[in-house]
């Protein structure tokens, strides 16, 4: 199992997905580092080496729902990696979570179970 020190959840408590996640690590006796994205003001680097970490494509990790991504129509084809990257940096709660990181990887963990893959 991993070191309680290296885990860390990108969080945010009125989240049912990261508060299940969260619950999930310390049932383990895991206490992470919790990042409340919401506030941490995460950099475009930051943002950049997280997805880059996961694995998967931006728009995988955007919540496509939120009113601010049709507001911004960050649907659009046309807007680079960079791009939406910039805009998940300016409007966190774009971001989709939670996101765990461990010494095995970092995942999305939509369901919350699937941050048990992480240990």
């Amino acid at each position: 199992m991993a070191d309680n020190d290296t885990i860390t959840i990108y969080h945010n408590p009125r989240c049912s997905n990261s508060r299940g996640a969260l619950a999930l690590l310390e049932a383990q006796g895991i206490q992470p580092q919790v990042i409340d994205y919401l506030h941490a003001q995460l950099s475009t680097a930051h943002l950049t080496a997280l997805i880059t970490q996961l694995g998967v494509p931006v728009r995988e990790v955007m919540r496509s729902k939120e009113a601010i991504y049709q507001d911004l129509d960050l649907g659009r084809d046309s807007l680079s990696d960079d791009e939406l990257i910039a805009e998940i940096a300016a409007h966190p709660e774009l971001l989709n979570r939670p996101i765990v990181v461990s010494p095995k990887g970092a995942r999305l963990c939509r369901p919350p179970e699937r941050v048990l893959d992480l240990l």
